[in-house]
């Protein structure tokens, strides 16, 4: 069993969406003692839009106000009903902190997997989805792929999203190195060129010719932008944008550990709302923050704030920031940045 965790903060709504579509079961944590949340009625429902079968975790069963009855209860008001109320969704009480019904749960999630009859085909050429993609300093770009058919060797030459490469080597789960990856295996790359956003498709091809050829047609693909026709409503915002020229514009240069988090971050400037302030992306990315990152501080026009979330600056970076008087802000809590 590969668990693929997802984080409940509302911040990442789309990873939770993404999570529902490369699982086969989606494992629902609800807190005995908290009910059900908005986050919960928002994973029921990525869950019920990928059409993937729930199995209900109720968690913290050991404190003194675990209320089981009660998430029950509440979940049956979006239709997920255990097996004793004449549902089809399996139900499990655990405690993580004492350990208690986890090894129920695993034969929960076994038992479904037995009715869905799961299968894959190992002896095929590999197909994933990336989970996640980074760079890291000695080792390049890298991402993180699940295996969801055939098997990944190393050598294989590969297309992700807009990336490609070939394996050069592969970490299980616990950092160790493997030579091949089978079905529902997440494993993390090295040899990719380029950094694949969390969610493109991942797959084996034949030689690197065709696979330079597609993801040189996805990116160019993704650089078309749809240009906005003119309406009513377009251009009195124009107009109005124009006569709030009052309002000062904060630049801001994003730099993320991983594509996740960036994505996230952003989602949450998007719904940002101020009447004195207006909040533009410069520019955003993932790695550490560079020298190229404060010199587009320095040059550009409006009043720029440098935001790493996970990362910090190079050296050089530092002293350029330092002597240019550039801010640069860390933060490693979602909600606190």
């Amino acid at each position: 069993i590969t668990f693929f965790d997802t984080p409940g903060h509302e911040a990442f709504t789309t990873m939770r969406a993404r999570g529902a579509k490369v699982t086969d079961i989606v494992v629902l944590v609800v807190a005995a003692d908290d009910g059900v949340k908005e986050t919960t009625i928002e994973a029921i429902n990525h869950a019920k839009a990928a059409d993937v079968p729930i199995i209900v975790c109720i968690n913290k069963i050991d404190l003194s106000e675990a209320n089981p009855q009660n998430v029950k209860n509440q979940l049956m008001e979006h239709e997920i009903l255990s097996e004793e109320m004449g549902g089809k969704n399996l139900f499990v009480e655990v405690s993580a902190k004492s350990k208690k019904n986890l090894d129920k749960l695993e034969e929960v999630i076994l038992l479904q997997a037995e009715i869905l009859n799961l299968k894959a085909n190992p002896s095929k050429k590999a197909i994933g989805a990336i989970v996640e993609s980074k760079v890291q300093q000695g080792k390049g770009s890298t991402a993180t792929v699940l295996i969801q058919e055939g098997s990944l060797k190393v050598g294989d030459i590969f297309v992700a999203g807009p990336a490609y490469g070939k394996v050069r080597a592969m970490n299980d789960d616990m950092g160790k190195k493997i030579i091949e990856a089978k079905p529902s295996v997440p494993v993390e790359i090295i040899g990719i060129t380029g950094t694949p956003d969390a969610g493109d498709d991942f797959k084996v091809v034949e030689n690197e010719t065709k696979a330079k050829e597609i993801a040189s047609y996805r990116l160019n693909k993704s650089k078309i932008k749809v240009t906005e026709p003119i309406t009513k409503e377009n251009l009195e915002k124009q107009l109005s944008d124009k006569s709030n020229e009052k309002i000062k514009e904060l630049g801001l240069i994003l730099k993320s550990d991983v594509q996740g988090s960036l994505e996230a971050i952003i989602n949450g400037i998007e719904k940002f709302k101020n009447d004195e302030i207006k909040i533009k992306i410069i520019h955003k990315g993932v790695g550490e923050i560079n020298q190229s990152d404060v010199a587009l501080a320095v040059a550009s026009e409006s009043s720029v704030l440098t935001v790493g979330f996970n990362v910090k600056p190079n050296n050089l970076a530092r002293d350029l920031a330092k002597r240019d008087k550039i801010e640069i802000k860390f933060f490693t809590v979602i909600y606190e940045l």
